[in-house]
């Protein structure tokens, strides 16, 4: 079967259509045939004036928990679709890539940002916890109802960084379901505040979700198995490297949500949410560091990502955007917990692909000829000019290894003068 990059635009949205049940109307709102209407965009934002597109693709050769996936993907940056691809139909050959979740339950805080008697009222709180999540639960009735809501309560001590008191923190675990749940822990944590303010005398501060879901796991392992040993204990010291030193841990990170924050805005999810907690989970040892581990285990490489990922299947955007709901059904997922583990296995995918191009080939010369078309744009050519000039540019960096905007600058003419009746 033809590669799917070699495919015409029409026969790969015909091969989607095949494999992923979708229908003529999917079909036209990937072809950009029909488009959102403006009035989306009044209900999404304030101050609408439009759309800003962003090219959508989809990443292959995925084998999840062993099921075939097509992976949407909305990202402008070169080479994150085409790396995704090669390296997991690398992994797809030679290993196997599963995930599982550790917990479902989103954070609500509940500060007290100056309590004056803290035992009484870490007593008061947890003599009233029964009462507490009652009320929360009475908050969200359509929630519980599928079989969420607020499951437990904790509360936290925490110094003041003035050096003048104390400040306690009720944490809300609650069960979203297949919701993201940002709207409806928020609603539940303002719902108890005057309760809570009765219950212990103490002031009420801040009532706010955290984003640093570490109750709400994704987990994600991928096996390459009998691996070049030289190539294996590369990525293997790739990953020491991070684990030493923030600076290298930060790129190293950024590379993981290079494959996880393109399905988050090709299904209309928070990349901005799920990233914040990436990060803080990186640094929850009091040292940033790598969210994935990367080791040689005998003949086999083993990687391993954990990172806290809350994301939704139903609501919000992912509800009202037709492309976000088109990019939910190529995936052919429903449940929250089972996106969530595919973002987390295509963040470790992407993250190898990088640290086997670091290890071998190098960076700069794994994305250049990718990075050929970039160029072509930058240098000014139309679009008809863009694919001429992109193939020339890929044929010099063959005899040179390397191109530039300048050189780029330099073919983009040479491809007029060529197209030039008075050539």
């Amino acid at each position: 079967m033809q590669s799917f990059h070699r495919l015409s635009r029409t026969e790969r949205l015909e091969r989607l259509k095949e494999a992923c049940g979708l229908n003529a109307e999917d079909i036209s709102v990937l072809s950009s045939e029909a488009t959102p209407a403006f009035s989306l965009a009044e209900h999404l934002i304030e101050n609408a004036v439009g759309f800003f597109s962003i090219p959508l693709g989809v990443a292959t050769n995925f084998k999840i928990d062993g099921r075939e996936l097509f992976i949407p993907m909305a990202v402008e940056e070169t080479s994150i679709i085409a790396a995704a691809s090669a390296t997991a139909k690398w992994v797809t050959r030679e290993g196997s890539i599963r995930t599982y979740s550790q917990g479902n339950l989103i954070i609500g805080q509940v500060q007290l940002p100056q309590v004056r008697d803290v035992k009484n009222a870490r007593q008061v709180l947890h003599e009233n916890r029964e009462l507490l999540m009652g009320l929360a639960n009475a908050c969200i009735p359509g929630l519980v109802a599928r079989g969420g809501g607020v499951r437990d309560l904790a509360v936290r001590e925490l110094e003041r960084p003035t050096g003048d008191g104390t400040m306690l923190v009720l944490h809300l675990l609650c069960d979203p379901c297949d919701a993201m749940g940002a709207n409806l822990i928020n609603q539940v944590c303002e719902a108890i505040k005057p309760r809570i303010q009765k219950l212990t005398g103490e002031h009420v501060g801040l009532c706010i979700l955290s984003n640093l879901v570490d109750s709400k796991l994704a987990v994600a392992e991928v096996v390459i198995r009998n691996i070049d040993p030289q190539l294996g204990f590369g990525i293997e010291e790739a990953t020491l490297f991070a684990k030493a030193d923030p600076y290298r841990a930060a790129t190293h990170n950024k590379g993981v949500l290079n494959g996880i924050d393109p399905i988050l805005i090709a299904t209309g999810n928070d990349w901005r949410a799920v990233e914040a907690g990436v990060h803080a989970y990186a640094a929850r040892s009091g040292k940033y560091g790598p969210v994935t581990e990367w080791k040689m285990q005998g003949l086999d490489l083993v990687g391993r990502i954990e990172i806290p990922l809350a994301v939704g299947t139903v609501g919000g955007v992912t509800r009202l955007h037709p492309t976000a709901r088109v990019a939910m059904k190529i995936l052919g997922v429903t449940r929250a917990d089972e996106l969530a583990r595919i973002c987390a296995a295509v963040g470790l995918v992407q993250n190898l692909g990088a640290l086997k191009a670091l290890s071998t080939v190098g960076i700069v010369k794994g994305h250049m000829q990718l990075h050929a078309a970039n160029l072509a744009i930058a240098a000014g050519a139309e679009i008809h000019e863009i694919a001429s000039v992109r193939d020339r540019l890929a044929e010099i960096l063959k005899e040179e290894k390397n191109i530039n905007l300048t050189r780029a600058k330099e073919v983009l003419q040479a491809v007029r003068i060529s197209h030039s009746p008075h050539a």
